[in-house]
C-alpha cells in the first residue's frame, strides 16, 4: 500500500542576476504527486536473486574471432565476477516504465533514482541496504507522479535528488528542473519536516554533486550551472551554459560536459580555468557522463565510447570502443552512457550493448570484454568490491568484484599463479596449489589441489573419491538460473577457510567429509545439503540460508 505524505507550505523567494530571474525554495503541499511504498512486503519482494550467481565475461579476443572458443584451449578468465541480487524496476499502477537512471553509494547504502522515457513524467527513489553482501535489503521507495529523477547524491544525512517535473501542472513549479532535499534517518525517508526544493533555467536537471557546503546541479538544454546553499538551497551563484549533461568535482575543480562545446574546467567561483573542445555528436536530451581518474578526465561519448582526457594538457589520449555482443545489437542502442573507474578497473555503460570492463594500467585501457548482464545499461558506479549497474527495466544489478583482500594476498604470496585451462583437472596423484582470480568454466579433483584467493566455476564441481580439494577465500559455483551441483564423493575432503557459495545442491557421498576453518567461514548454499550415508561436518561457519 501507499502512504500519503503530508507537507507544510512555506514559501519564499530568493532574487539573483543569471539566466534565470528567481528561483524558489520551498516545502511544498505537493501530497498528491508524493507517495511513500509503505508495504514491507513489496520492498522485500524487489530483491530478487533469480539470475544471481557467477556471471561470465565475453572477452574481445571472443567477439572478434567467433570461433576463438573452438580454435584453442579456452584460459581461465580473469575477474571472477559475481552477480549478488538485483533490485526490480518500481511500477506504479500497473506501469512497468520506471528505468533505473542513477546509483550513487554511501557507507552502507546505495540509493538509486528512476525516470521515464517520452513524454509522460513519473519517477522514483529507493535505498538499499549493502551491509550484508548475501541479502541486500530494499528498505525505503518514494514515487514522485508528477517528475522524473535523473540522478542523486547523499550527503550528511540528506538526499539530493534532481530531474525534470512537468511545470505546466504543478502549481508551485517555476521551470522543470528542480532539486530536492530530502532527510535519511536509518536508511529511510524521512519526511516528518517536509521536502525542500529549488528550480533552476533548463530543459531537465540532469546531475547532481555536493561539495564543501554547496550543491551544484547541471540542467541541460538552455540552462545552468548553479550554486545552492547545501543547508536551505538558497542560490549562491549560477552560470548559463548551453547544454550541460553532467558534472565532476576533483581537489576544487569542477568539470562540466557541455554538449556543444565539450569540457570546460572551473575553479569553485565559476571562474573558466580550460576548455577542451570536443566535436562528439551526444545526442539530443541524454544524459552523459564525465569523471576524473588521477590526471585523466574520462568522457562517455556516445557511439564512439569513452573518450579519455589528460587534465593537465587537455589532449585527448584515447578513444575505448564499443565491443558489441556477437548476437548483435540495434546502432541507435550502440551508445556509451557513463563511465567509472575503480582501482585500475574502467567500466563502460553502453546500453543495449552491455557493461563493458577495461583494465587501466596506467598508460592505455586494455579492453576485457562485456560483463554477462540483460537489460540496457544506463549507468554504472562502483565502490570498494561491488560494482552498481542501473540497466533500465531490469533495474539494479548488485555485482561483487571478488577481489582477494590484501591479508589473503600475502598468505598466498608464495604460491604460484594459476594461469591454465578453464577446465581445471587435477588428475589422480597430482598434488597441485595456485593461487590468483580466475574464472573457471568446469572444475574436477582426483588428487590434492589448494587454491588461495577468489574463484567462481559456471559448471559442476566434482570432489572425486580420496581427493582433497582445500579452498583459502572465496569460491561461487553455478548460477541460480543455471543451478549445478557440487559433489565430494566417497573418501574425498573438501576443506573451506573462507566463504563457499553454490547455486545448486552440496552432495556429500558416504565417507566424504567437509571441514571448515578458522571462525569466520561461511556456507552460502541455494539448493539442498544432500547427505548420502555417514559422511563428516567439521568446524565452525555460518550457515547463510539455514541449509545444513
Amino acid at each position: 500500500m501507499f502512504k500519503r505524505v503530508p507537507f507544510l507550505l512555506i514559501t519564499f523567494m530568493v532574487l539573483f542576476t543569471s539566466c534565470s530571474d528567481e528561483t524558489t525554495i520551498f516545502q511544498d503541499d505537493l501530497q498528491d504527486d508524493v507517495l511513500l511504498e509503505n508495504s514491507q512486503a513489496k520492498l522485500l519482494s524487489s530483491i530478487s536473486y533469480d539470475k544471481s550467481g557467477v556471471l561470465d565475461i565475453l572477452e574481445e579476443e571472443q567477439i572478434i574471432n567467433k570461433s576463438f572458443r573452438t580454435s584453442k584451449e579456452e584460459l581461465a578468465g580473469d575477474y571472477p565476477l559475481t552477480l549478488v541480487a538485483q533490485v526490480k524496476s518500481p511500477t506504479y499502477q500497473g506501469s512497468d516504465n520506471l528505468t533505473a537512471s542513477h546509483v550513487h553509494v554511501d557507507g552502507n547504502f546505495a540509493y538509486v533514482s528512476y525516470n521515464t522515457a517520452g513524454e509522460d513524467y513519473l519517477g522514483a527513489l529507493d535505498i538499499i541496504d549493502i551491509r550484508n553482501p548475501y541479502s541486500p535489503l530494499l528498505t525505503s521507495r518514494l514515487f514522485y507522479l508528477n517528475a522524473d529523477i535523473n540522478a542523486l547524491q547523499y550527503k550528511d544525512g540528506y538526499l539530493y535528488a534532481v530531474g525534470g517535473v512537468n511545470a505546466e501542472a504543478s502549481a508551485t513549479a517555476t521551470s522543470n528542473s528542480f532539486i530536492a532535499k530530502l532527510m535519511v534517518v536509518n536508511g529511510r525517508f524521512d519526511l516528518s519536516s517536509g521536502i525542500v526544493y529549488g528550480f533552476q533555467e533548463g530543459f531537465n536537471a540532469n546531475d547532481v554533486y555536493v561539495d564543501n557546503g554547496k550543491v551544484l546541479v547541471t540542467s541541460g538544454k538552455d540552462g545552468s550551472l548553479t550554486a545552492y546553499d547545501q543547508n536551505d538551497l538558497s542560490v549562491l551563484n549560477e552560470v548559463p551554459f548551453a547544454d550541460l549533461r553532467s558534472l565532476s568535482i576533483d581537489n576544487g575543480s569542477i568539470a562540466l560536459l557541455d554538449a556543444g562545446t565539450g569540457i570546460t574546467i572551473l575553479d569553485s567561483n565559476f571562474q573558466t580555468l580550460k576548455e577542451i573542445s570536443i566535436s562528439t555528436d551526444f545526442g539530443s536530451a541524454t544524459k552523459k557522463i564525465i569523471d576524473f581518474n588521477g590526471d585523466k578526465i574520462i568522457v562517455s561519448e556516445g557511439n564512439k565510447g569513452a573518450g579519455i582526457y589528460s587534465y593537465s594538457s587537455g589532449s585527448l589520449l584515447e578513444y575505448i570502443p564499443i565491443l558489441i555482443n556477437p548476437d548483435g545489437v540495434d546502432q541507435s542502442d550502440k551508445v556509451t552512457n557513463a563511465v567509472a573507474a575503480n582501482e585500475g578497473v574502467l567500466l563502460m555503460a553502453n546500453g543495449g550493448a552491455g557493461l563493458c570492463l577495461s583494465e587501466d594500467n596506467g598508460n592505455a585501457a586494455d579492453l576485457v570484454g562485456i560483463i554477462e548482464l540483460e537489460g540496457s545499461i544506463n549507468y554504472v558506479a562502483s565502490k570498494d568490491d561491488y560494482i552498481f549497474a542501473a540497466s533500465g527495466k531490469e533495474g539494479l544489478q548488485i555485482i561483487k568484484l571478488n577481489r582477494p583482500d590484501a591479508s589473503l594476498e600475502a598468505q598466498c604470496a608464495n604460491t604460484p599463479r594459476y594461469k591454465s585451462s578453464s577446465n581445471l583437472n587435477v588428475d589422480q596423484g597430482q598434488d597441485l596449489a595456485y593461487s590468483g582470480s580466475k574464472r573457471f568454466n568446469n572444475f574436477k579433483v582426483s588428487g590434492n589441489l589448494l587454491l588461495c584467493g577468489s574463484w567462481t566455476v559456471r559448471e559442476k564441481v566434482d570432489i572425486n573419491s580420496n581427493a582433497l580439494f582445500a579452498m583459502s577465500g572465496s569460491f561461487v559455483v553455478a548460477r541460480n538460473d543455471k543451478r549445478r551441483n557440487v559433489t565430494v564423493d566417497q573418501g574425498a575432503t573438501m576443506r573451506i577457510e573462507g566463504d563457499i557459495t553454490i547455486y545448486g545442491d552440496l552432495i556429500l557421498n558416504d565417507g566424504a567429509t567437509l571441514e571448515f576453518l578458522g571462525g569466520d567461514s561461511k556456507a552460502n548454499i541455494f539448493g539442498n545439503v544432500i547427505k548420502n550415508g555417514n559422511v563428516t561436518i567439521t568446524g565452525d561457519f555460518e550457515d547463510i540460508r539455514n541449509k545444513f
